[in-house]
C-alpha cells in the first residue's frame, strides 16, 4: 500500500462536494480519475498531497495515511516550470545526489593515482552505489524523456524561462519522469501534447515501475494505461476494474441493478409496512406484526436511484442525397498569411472523398489541417484544384466558434440564422443540446467554451448539412457530450471530414485518414487501428534498415582493400607488439602493486621504517611505471 485515504468529506459554501470518499493506491496500480466538471477531482488531489485538509463530520473520518516508502510526483493542470537554467541543467538537477557522488568518485580517482590507498574503500562503496542507481546512464536518461516529448538537441540549452507555457509543462513533466516518484499523479498529462507525444508518453508510463492516478478526459489515453477507473459523482466515489472502455459497460449495468434492487425493496417494504398496519392492533398477530417492524427497522436501505442529467440528444440529418464523388482536390498547396508574409506549409495535396466517407485529418500541430479545412470551404485562398459535385450542402464546426457573434443572446443568434423558427422551436432544439431555462438569454461572449460548443452543433443540426466538416469537434466537451457527440456522428449517415487530436473518436468514426507531414499528404484508406499498426511496422522497418545499412558500411570498412607501403605494415606490426608488451607489462606491474599493499600491513613492515619506506617507495615507482606505460599504450590505440 502506498497511499490510502478514508472516509473524506469536504463542503464549499455550505454544499457538500466530497462525501465519504475512500481511496487505497497499491504499487502496482494504474488508477484513472474521472467526473463532471466541478465534481471534485482536483479537491480530492489536493488532498491527498496534503495542500488541503478535509472537513470532519465524525470521529476519526477524514485520515490520509501515506506509507513511509512513498514518494509522490504531482503535476499539475497549471504546473510548469520557470526558471532560468537551461533545460539541460534543469533536468541535470534531478540526479543532484548521484553528480555529487560522481565528483567525489573523481576526488577519489585522483587520490587512488596519487598513490593514496586509504581511500580505495571508499571509491569501492561509492561506484557500486553510483552503479547500481543509474549513474552512468544520467545522459541518455534525460534525452530520452525529452526527445520523446518533442524537444530537440538544439533546445538543450536553452533558458527555461524563454519557453511557452505550454512547452514550460511539458518540461516539468519530462522532469517528474526523471524524477520517477513510485506514486505519480497527473492532472490532465496530455494536454499541450501532440499525436506523437501522446503516444511516447503512454509507451514510457506502460514501461515505467510508478502507480499512476490519472485525471483526463483523453478515453484513449485511459484505455491503453488504466487497470481500474474511479468516477466521483454526486460527492461519492465508486472504483470500477478494467480500463475505461470496461467502465463504461460496468457503469450501465451498475445502474439497471441499482435500479432493480430498489424496486425489488421498495415492494418488500410496502408489503411489510402493509403487514404491519393491518395486524399491529390485534392481540393475536401483534407479535407478529411487531417482528415484521423490526425487520423493517434493521433492513438497510437502498439509496433511491438518482436520475442522471438529461443527456443531450444530437441528430444530424439531410434531404437531399449528394452524387458519388462528393470532393476532389487536385494539386493544391496548404499556405498561411497573404503576401509577402504568405508561407506554403504543403504542396500537391490530392484527395478524393466519396458519399458516406468518414475521413480524419492528422498531423503535428502547425501542420496546416485548419487551413486545409478553410480552403476546402472556400474561407482561405489556395493554388490547385478543389472543387465539390453539384447537390452538396455543406455545414462546418468551428473550433474557436468564431462564426457566432459574440454580442447576441443564445436565442438571438438561431434567430438571426433561421429567421422563420418560432421560440418554442428554438428552445426545443437548445434543450436538444442542454441550453435551457435563462442560459438562452445568455450572451454568446459569456459562453464557456464548453457552451459555445453546444450552441454550434445545434446550428449544425438545424442545417441539414450532407457533407459536415468539423475542426476538433470534441475540444472543450466533457465526457457524456463527446459520447453524446460520437453516437450522433457515428449515426450521420452523410460525409464527414474531421480534424481531430481525439484518438478515441478517431478510432470510432474515422473509415480512413488524411495524414500531413513536412513531406507531404498522405492517404491511408484503413481505419486508426489499423493506421497505428501500419505505423509501427514502418517504422520498425526504417529502424532494421538503418542499421543494416550500418552493418554493411562496417562490413566495406573492414574489407576495403589495403594500400600501405611495406614500411607502413611494418610500422603497425611493431606497434601492435609494443602494446601487447605494454599489457603484459601493466598486468605484472598489478600484481606488484597488490603484493606491495599487502606488505604495507605486515607488522613486521610497518614497525620497521626503514622497511616501509623501501616498501613505500617500491610501491611508488611500481604505479608510476603502471601509469607511464598505460599512457603508452593510449597513444598507440589512438595511432
Amino acid at each position: 500500500m502506498l497511499l490510502k485515504a478514508a472516509e473524506i468529506h469536504k463542503v464549499f459554501n455550505g454544499e457538500p462536494l466530497l462525501t465519504g470518499v475512500s481511496l487505497q493506491i497499491e504499487d502496482t496500480d494504474r488508477i484513472g480519475l474521472i467526473g463532471a466538471n466541478g465534481c471534485g477531482k482536483s479537491t480530492l488531489l489536493k488532498i491527498l498531497l496534503g495542500e488541503l485538509l478535509p472537513d470532519h463530520m465524525t470521529e476519526g473520518d477524514g485520515q490520509v495515511i501515506r506509507a513511509a516508502k512513498t514518494t509522490v510526483g504531482y503535476l499539475a493542470q497549471s504546473a510548469a516550470l520557470d526558471s532560468e537554467s537551461t533545460v539541460w541543467d534543469e533536468m541535470q538537477a534531478v540526479f543532484s545526489e548521484l553528480l555529487r557522488t560522481q565528483e567525489r568518485m573523481h576526488e577519489l580517482e585522483h587520490a587512488l593515482a596519487n598513490g593514496d590507498a586509504a581511500v580505495a574503500e571508499e571509491y569501492d562503496r561509492l561506484s557500486g552505489w553510483f552503479h547500481n542507481n543509474g549513474g552512468y546512464d544520467i545522459d541518455v536518461r534525460i534525452r530520452t524523456v525529452l526527445f520523446g516529448m518533442g524537444f530537440t538537441e538544439d533546445e538543450l540549452h536553452r533558458k527555461v524561462s524563454g519557453f511557452s507555457g505550454g512547452e514550460k509543462t511539458r518540461l516539468a513533466l519530462c522532469r517528474l519522469l526523471l524524477e520517477a516518484p513510485n506514486l505519480l499523479i497527473l492532472d490532465e498529462p496530455t494536454n499541450h501534447l501532440d499525436f506523437d507525444t501522446i503516444q511516447w508518453l503512454e509507451d514510457y508510463l506502460k514501461s515505467c515501475r510508478s502507480a499512476l492516478l490519472i485525471v483526463s478526459h483523453d478515453r484513449y489515453f485511459l484505455d491503453k494505461l488504466c487497470t481500474s477507473i474511479c468516477e466521483i459523482e454526486r460527492g461519492r466515489l465508486t472504483r470500477y476494474k478494467g480500463n475505461y472502455s470496461a467502465f463504461l459497460v460496468q457503469k450501465e449495468a451498475a445502474v439497471e441493478r441499482q435500479e432493480k434492487e430498489y424496486a425489488m425493496q421498495q415492494k418488500e417494504i410496502a408489503k411489510l409496512e402493509d403487514y404491519v398496519a393491518r395486524n399491529m392492533a390485534r392481540a393475536s398477530t401483534s407479535k407478529s406484526a411487531k417482528s415484521r417492524q423490526k425487520q423493517l427497522d434493521r433492513m438497510e436501505r437502498i439509496e433511491k436511484p438518482v436520475k442522471p442529467p438529461r443527456r443531450a440528444g444530437l441528430s444530424f440529418t439531410y434531404e437531399t442525397e449528394p452524387p458519388l464523388d462528393v470532393l476532389e482536390v487536385r494539386d493544391a498547396d496548404i499556405s498561411v498569411g497573404t503576401g509577402d508574409k504568405r508561407k506554403t506549409l504543403l504542396e500537391h495535396v490530392e484527395l478524393a472523398v466519396r458519399r458516406g466517407e468518414k475521413l480524419g485529418i492528422i498531423g503535428v500541430n502547425g501542420i496546416g489541417k485548419s487551413t486545409l479545412l478553410k480552403e476546402i470551404l472556400g474561407i482561405l485562398p489556395h493554388e490547385g484544384l478543389i472543387r465539390f459535385n453539384k447537390n452538396v450542402k455543406l455545414g462546418y464546426f468551428d473550433q474557436e466558434s468564431t462564426n457566432l457573434d459574440p454580442h447576441n443572446t443564445v436565442i438571438d443568434e438561431l434567430h438571426d440564422r433561421f429567421p422563420a423558427m418560432l421560440d418554442g422551436e428554438i428552445r426545443s432544439i437548445l434543450g436538444q443540446v442542454r441550453i435551457t431555462g435563462e442560459d438562452v438569454f445568455k450572451p454568446v461572449s459569456a459562453l464557456s467554451g464548453g457552451e459555445r460548443a453546444r450552441v454550434c452543433f445545434a446550428l449544425l443540426m438545424l442545417e441539414h448539412a450532407n457533407v459536415m466538416l468539423l475542426d476538433e469537434p470534441t475540444n472543450h466537451l466533457d465526457l457524456p457530450m463527446k459520447e453524446v457527440l460520437e453516437e450522433a456522428l457515428d449515426d450521420y449517415t452523410g460525409t464527414l471530414l474531421f480534424v481531430s487530436h481525439d484518438r478515441y473518436l478517431l478510432k470510432k468514426l474515422a473509415s480512413q485518414l488524411l495524414e500531413l507531414t513536412p513531406d507531404g499528404a498522405r492517404l491511408h484508406p484503413y481505419g486508426f487501428e489499423k493506421y497505428l499498426e501500419v505505423k509501427a511496422q514502418e517504422k520498425a522497418a526504417a529502424l532494421a534498415a538503418e542499421q543494416a545499412a550500418q552493418a554493411a558500411k562496417q562490413r566495406q570498412e573492414k574489407s576495403a582493400p589495403s594500400h600501405r607501403s611495406k614500411a607502413q605494415r611494418s610500422a603497425d606490426a611493431a606497434r601492435r607488439s609494443r602494446m601487447r608488451e605494454l599489457e603484459q607489462e601493466i598486468e605484472a606491474l598489478e600484481v606488484t602493486v597488490a603484493e606491495l599493499e599487502e606488505q604495507l600491513t605486515l607488522p613486521e613492515i610497518c614497525t620497521d621504517y626503514q622497511k616501509m619506506q623501501d616498501v613505500c617507495k617500491a610501491l611508488e615507482d611500481a604505479k608510476n611505471r603502471s601509469e607511464a606505460c598505460f599512457a603508452e599504450l593510449c597513444e598507440l590505440e589512438d595511432a
